[in-house]
């Protein structure tokens, strides 16, 4: 019997067309489980499911990095690694990962620890888009904190 897999939508509205770029913190302060995804979703993506499955970018609406295995995914499938270089490290329980919204290009982006990580989604829809994490272990916390702007430099 499966454990229930949830995410989380941050109730902030952040892409709109043409509403420049946010940016905002996650920090993951627990046990990170088989699956930790930070990114975001449109209010048609799922929320809840049953087993221990990436609920963010199992679908259409929703793109995420599985901090677990350095994963990109949307549409139910790997859409390759990130970040781009060799021997990426993992996610280590508490470093901070700064998460880039540019509604402008339509891009999403991940910083982790002040360092710019690239570009992870290109194309996004001008959709409504939430802030969004998810996991499958029931005891682990995680912070958002919304930053406004990115500061570019």
């Amino acid at each position: 019997m499966g454990s229930r897999y949830i995410g989380i939508q941050w109730h902030k509205v952040l892409m709109l067309q043409g509403e420049d770029r946010h940016a905002w913190e996650v920090i993951w302060e627990g046990p990170l489980g088989t699956v930790a995804v930070i990114g975001i979703a449109t209010k048609d993506a799922p929320l809840q499911c049953h087993g221990y499955v990436a609920l963010l970018g199992s679908d259409d609406q929703s793109w995420g990095w599985n901090l677990v295995d350095n994963h990109l995914l949307h549409n139910g499938d790997a859409q390759g690694n990130y970040p781009l270089l060799n021997n990426a490290p993992k996610y280590q329980v508490g470093e901070r990962i700064r998460v880039i919204l540019d509604c402008d290009d339509n891009t999403l982006s991940f910083e982790k620890n002040y360092e710019f990580l690239g570009v992870a989604f290109r194309g996004l829809p001008d959709k409504k888009l939430y802030p969004t994490v998810s996991a499958v272990y029931g005891n682990t916390e995680v912070s958002m904190v919304y930053l406004g702007p990115p500061l570019d430099g």
